[in-house]
């Protein structure tokens, strides 16, 4: 995996923030690496799928993944494009303070239970945040800590995440709806076309989804789109094309979706981002 680009944004010794961003060449399951630490690893582009052993977790922006120290595990890439992830780690001992005891393994070194769980669009508003201002260099370390902190927190929090309890084939029918769905971003999918591509019916895939993910289908891809969002706005000149490139019938459709999930409109939520670097 040499060909990642790893970019160290923060590191105060208690938080580490780094900005990997990978070209998505291998569309087969890598050669296995092995995490040197434990961290959590906000994928915000894109989208690959993480094996470990015999089980797989969809790494796209509506999830937050585990890497634990010492676990071994292999990367593939289904879809073309390349992917981008915000990388958080912190120190072992603030680490066990802020993660709830229900999702750590009875191990000496700290370790997540599952790969993955759901997070919420207020974390993913503050993994756009917290890259957008350190990229820009215009926040201070200690504003930079508490941020990142925060959305540890904030993604970890049992209001806030979704542990599925589906089987092992819903599980990985669902994982295909999603590769789908991040096949083309700004298609406006129908149910029927989806299952045409999946196979089964409609019906069946509309509730496995509801099981696994505890959201209707339209509202995760209406979340995917809305957080690539996040990752574009600060930067756009054109809001109207990027509505349009993200599947919105008019630039007032998007804000209105855009302000329902993240409580501002795109305009607010980049002056936000924007105010960070004065």
């Amino acid at each position: 995996m040499s060909d990642f680009k790893v970019h160290r944004l923060l590191d105060t010794g208690t938080v580490t923030v780094r900005n990997v961003l990978c070209p998505g060449d291998c569309r087969h399951r890598s050669a296995e690496e092995c995490a040197s630490s434990t961290h959590l690893v906000f994928p915000y582009r894109g989208i690959y799928l993480r094996h470990v052993g015999s089980d797989q977790s969809v790494a796209d922006a509506n999830h937050v993944l585990f890497f634990n120290a010492g676990e071994s595990y292999q990367v593939s890439h289904p879809v073309a494009g390349g992917d981008a992830s915000l990388v958080l780690e912190v120190s072992p001992p603030l680490l066990r303070e802020i993660v709830p005891a229900g999702l750590f393994h009875k191990r000496d070194e700290p370790g997540f239970r599952m790969q993955s769980l759901r997070i919420d669009p207020r974390a993913q508003a503050l993994v756009a945040l917290l890259r957008h201002s350190l990229q820009s260099g215009g926040i201070e370390s200690l504003e930079a800590e508490s941020l990142a902190l925060t959305l540890a927190c904030r993604s970890l929090g049992p209001r806030t995440t979704h542990a599925t309890g589906a089987t092992h084939a819903r599980r990985r029918l669902v994982d295909r709806v999603k590769v789908l769905l991040a096949s083309d971003l700004g298609r406006r999918w129908s149910l029927a076309e989806i299952a045409a591509e999946i196979g089964g019916s409609p019906v069946y895939l509309t509730q496995a989804f509801q099981q696994v993910e505890g959201m209707p289908l339209h509202r995760y891809h209406l979340r995917l789109r809305l957080a690539r969002a996040l990752d574009l706005v600060v930067h756009c000149a054109d809001m109207s094309a990027l509505a349009l490139d993200l599947g919105f019938s008019s630039h007032s459709h998007f804000a209105a979706a855009f302000k329902q999930v993240h409580g501002r409109t795109p305009s607010a939520f980049r002056q936000s981002a924007l105010a960070k670097r004065a």
